[in-house]
């Protein structure tokens, strides 16, 4: 039977609903928060070992829970003289979605 690891890295606004769903699913996930990317925001890294044969189903439960959205942010000001004035406008931004990694495992064990 061959195993995978399924490293699924989510907004944080998204991590219940999916987190709900897997378990509706019938999947067990270890969820951990975790920061990153291009905004520092939070995120929600899940793993997740299973069989191969139930990869696409994880995969489609994901992709149902974890949407993308717009969010403008104001950008970092850049190193200036003093006295001058930074007026910064907000930029549009993709945030949420999901980055998935799936791992080969060359041994799973259960206690």
């Amino acid at each position: 039977m061959a195993m995978k690891l399924i490293v699924a890295i989510i907004h944080s606004d998204d991590a219940d609903q999916l987190s709900s769903a897997l378990r509706q699913g019938g999947f067990s996930s270890t969820k951990i928060s975790s920061t990153g990317g291009f905004l520092r925001e939070g995120n929600a890294t899940f793993l997740m070992g299973t069989e191969e044969e139930a990869v696409a189903s994880i995969l489609a439960i994901v992709k149902e829970n974890c949407h993308t959205r717009t969010q403008f942010v104001n950008p970092l000001s850049p190193v200036m003289e003093p006295g001058e004035l930074y007026m910064p406008n907000p930029v549009e931004v993709q945030v949420g979605g999901a980055v998935i990694f799936v791992l080969d495992i060359e041994r799973f064990v259960r206690f």
